[in-house]
């Protein structure tokens, strides 16, 4: 592992989606849109259309890049939804979020949603089963220019805390992405259009969950963008102490070690508090000001 706080790599600096080419040569904020009654932080308080979409509006507000949107809680021991139930939810928000000018992401592991969202216009794809559904790669492989991420994790959300048995975790998380990249590279998915994610709290013990973050930068041998979610994860409240919504201290600081091992792009719930933190990491860095952002 690298002693350098400032990773120095060779993956795309940008990042190709259906509408925008998006810069990766400073960090990037992707704000979270749960549609959902049960996620593990905040379900429930955006859990209708009027609510999601002042949330989308408030994160832009707050300086995000990219709005998130997802209508099916991956939390451990969730249980899934129709096709037809996930679409109910994230349609209406779809709508008034692809109308703001930014990167809209939706996130969802079925091929159904993922098609309906495509035509609707939607920019990325953030697949936590890394576009395993059967009828995933062939869709994204068709489509011309929309951005996927590829994550990383073992089994079902219901049933992937017990699969944790890992001999090297990095390893065996590199090994995955890096199949999961061919195959996707195979179907015709260009590779300036892939960004990875390690998969933080998916199948992973605290210890797991450090040990990955320790070592992310070697996750960049693999010459992809890394995407990484630690926003008021259960491992920083095993480390802290702190229940979920005490828990944005830590959640910027494992941010921070994130970046500094290399990530470009942070998936969070607390946008305003995280753009902060990124200006002054970019500030102590010397990387280039951008108005906006950093």
């Amino acid at each position: 592992m690298s002693s350098k706080q400032f990773v120095a790599s060779t993956e795309p600096q940008v990042w190709q989606t259906t509408r925008f080419d998006i810069d990766l040569s400073r960090p990037v904020v992707m704000g979270i849109v749960n549609v959902t009654p049960d996620s593990f932080s905040d379900g429930g308080q955006h859990a209708n259309a009027e609510l999601a979409a002042a949330h989308c509006r408030r994160l832009l507000d707050e300086g995000a890049d990219i709005l998130d949107i997802g209508g099916e809680s991956s939390r451990p021991g969730s249980v899934g939804l129709s096709l037809d139930e996930e679409w109910a939810r994230i349609a209406p928000v779809l709508e008034v979020a692809l109308t703001l000018g930014v990167p809209v992401s939706v996130d969802t592991c079925k091929a159904g949603v993922m098609a309906r969202a495509l035509d609707m216009g939607v920019d990325i794809i953030n697949d936590i089963k890394a576009l395993r559904d059967e009828a995933a790669l062939p869709l994204l492989g068709s489509h011309a220019k929309a951005g996927v991420c590829l994550m990383h994790m073992r089994g079902e959300s219901s049933t992937m805390q017990s699969m944790c048995d890992y001999v090297d975790v990095l390893a065996e998380v590199a090994d995955f992405l890096r199949e999961r990249a061919d195959c996707a590279l195979a179907a015709g998915i260009a590779a300036s259009r892939i960004v990875m994610d390690p998969g933080y709290g998916f199948a992973k013990t605290t210890p797991q969950n450090f040990d990955l973050l320790s070592r992310q930068s070697e996750l960049l041998k693999l010459g992809f963008p890394i995407l990484a979610g630690w926003s008021r994860k259960r491992s920083l409240g095993d480390v802290t102490g702190r229940a979920v919504d005490q828990r944005l201290p830590a959640s910027l600081a494992a941010g921070l070690v994130a970046l500094s091992h290399g990530a470009k792009i942070l998936r969070v719930h607390d946008v305003a508090a995280t753009v902060d933190a990124v200006k002054v990491w970019c500030a102590a860095g010397g990387l280039p000001a951008i108005p906006s952002r950093c």
